[in-house]
């Protein structure tokens, strides 16, 4: 890794018109000498002119993931120091998470200009996911860089297999750490890294946990896919709320949900089923609740499978509908990145209509800051919330 040497350089098929920073396969001419997956390259399009310098990689659809488009700027440590400290001043001196959290995403890949690269904080240990052969290549100087923000701090770094599968990089992730009690807005959680659950913990709902809060008083509380018990914890700690019922698939997920009510000396029932059975019965049931919350997990990352996702959508929103008060609220999620808001709010306004009810929708936010998007890189904005009130 001498970045003093002169880089390999990889052609463009096309003039670079843009400063997205992924160029795709189909625009590369293939290099004569293929450099490894996750090398430093200098780029030049077909005009001959030099556009940028990042990472390559031949045997991903994402061929090269732009880090600057400045000649006289070396991607070397110094620059990923760099680029880690403005992440973190970011969130400590614009953001001032600190005063709300020890919990929250130190770099969130495109977004901070670091293409293939999430980093979580949970307290004292640093979850560092690689999305990128490159990010993976480099990780030296990444969690030099970390260590120099956060000292003393513990890591925790792995890859999804699909991932490394789809990138051509090789790691065995060790053994999950210690779980992280952590807090926001003064609310406990235990964040359990290793757990098949993202980084351990969703930072990025924090804002929309906060909000929901704000209607929860003395109200019944249903949180659909509760995962560890977010939203439902908040509303009996934050909201007051006099009941509150949390709904997962995930038996393990739920015996953290549960520790994490214990830890806030808060009692919420956690049942584990599958929301449609359950929500099916509790219509039949005539049950209804104030405030419903439905965050389902990720529901593809394939293309071709996005109008089946929405279907989906439309059925686990019609069904939550359906057991929410007349003038309850209902917040309803999405973190598949690859449906947009325009596509999300269609269905819920079509799962509406199947429903026979009439939605005001309050506010449709996101992940909070700590997940920035790039306006010339869209990608990184993958969570759509949508408060509704009920009629």
């Amino acid at each position: 890794m001498n970045a003093a040497a002169p880089l390999p350089v990889v052609n463009l098929k096309i003039e670079r018109r843009s400063n997205h920073p992924w160029i795709f396969q189909k625009m590369v001419d293939k290099p004569a000498v293929k450099p490894k997956p996750g090398s430093l390259v200098d780029i030049v399009d077909n005009t001959g002119a030099w556009v940028g310098r990042g990472f390559y990689n031949g045997h991903s659809r994402i061929a090269l993931r732009v880090l600057t488009e400045d000649p006289d700027e070396a991607v070397d440590e110094a620059y990923f120091r760099r680029k880690v400290a403005q992440a973190v001043q970011l969130r400590r001196e614009v953001l001032r998470l600190d005063e709300v959290s020890d919990a929250w995403r130190v770099v969130h890949s495109e977004g901070d200009g670091l293409s293939g690269l999430v980093v979580d904080r949970y307290g004292d240990l640093l979850v560092v996911e690689f999305f990128s052969a490159g990010a993976y290549r480099y990780r030296e100087w990444i969690l030099a860089a970390l260590r120099e923000a956060f000292p003393g701090c513990r890591f925790y770094a792995f890859a999804e297999d699909h991932v490394q599968k789809q990138e051509s990089f090789d790691l065995r992730a060790p053994e999950p750490p210690q779980p992280s009690v952590i807090t926001e807005f003064g609310v406990k959680f235990r964040a359990s890294p290793g757990s098949g659950h993202k980084t351990g913990f969703f930072a990025d709902q924090r804002d929309n946990r906060e909000h929901l809060a704000r209607f929860c008083a003395d109200k019944r509380v249903l949180d659909i896919c509760c995962n560890s018990g977010g939203f439902a914890i908040y509303a009996k700690a934050r909201g007051g709320a006099r009941e509150a019922v949390g709904i997962d698939l995930d038996e393990g997920i739920l015996e953290i949900a549960k520790k994490n009510a214990r830890l806030n000396d808060v009692d919420v029932r956690f049942v584990q089923a599958d929301l449609f059975h359950w929500l099916r019965d509790a219509g039949n049931r005539g049950d209804a609740y104030d405030v419903v919350v439905l965050d389902p997990a990720k529901l593809t990352r394939d293309r071709e499978q996005v109008i089946p996702a929405l279907k989906k959508y439309l059925d686990m929103n019609k069904l939550a509908l359906s057991v929410v008060k007349p003038g309850g609220v209902f917040l309803t999620c999405s973190c598949t990145g690859l449906v947009s808001e325009e596509q999300f709010l269609d269905m819920l306004r079509r799962a509406a209509f199947y429903a026979n009810r009439t939605l005001q929708i309050l506010k449709v936010s996101g992940a909070g800051g700590d997940h920035p998007v790039m306006a010339h890189a869209q990608e990184s904005r993958y969570l759509k919330a949508v408060f509704c009130r009920v009629l």
